[in-house]
């Protein structure tokens, strides 16, 4: 379903990853580690909601390339970025949104095998690609998380 997005403003946590190899499933599985182990989120000032969001942004080619990954939450303002934290801007338009459902992180796991096969009928902007995490994404297998790519 496409939709158009207005701007947004995120504060997190980042790494740069890459696809190749599974890398990406280990280094997101470390993040996310850090982003609950270290309490990022009650570190996170002018929080507009509790959902999470996981973004795929600065990406080097296509899937195939080196991208950032930030986990953190939109925020009305990135006057105020704690230490250690990012802060970044993403512009609104064209996006197309899925619906990873079932057991995570599997579901979200086979949606972007599904995402990466479809690349080209996509026509997929490569600016940012993002996950929102939010009140039924922790069900179990009745889970649901919402991803948004960004399209032509």
């Amino acid at each position: 379903m496409e939709q158009n997005l207005a701007d947004f403003k995120i504060i997190g946590i980042s790494i740069e990853s890459t696809n190749e190899g599974g890398k990406s499933i280990e280094e997101m599985g470390q993040l996310w580690g850090k982003f609950y182990s270290d309490g990022i989120s009650e570190k996170i000032p002018n929080k507009e909601s509790d959902d999470v969001y996981s973004i795929f942004t600065d990406y080097e080619s296509d899937y195939t390339g080196k991208y950032t990954a930030i986990i953190g939450h939109k925020v009305k303002s990135l006057d105020e970025i704690p230490d250690g934290l990012v802060g970044r801007e993403f512009k609104g338009g064209k996006y197309t949104k899925l619906v990873a459902k079932g057991e995570m992180p599997n579901a979200i796991v086979d949606l972007w095998k599904k995402v990466w096969k479809e690349d080209k009928e996509l026509k997929r902007r490569y600016t940012a690609d993002f996950e929102v995490y939010g009140a039924k994404s922790q069900n179990g297998a009745e889970s649901e998380v919402d991803v948004f790519i960004a399209t032509e």
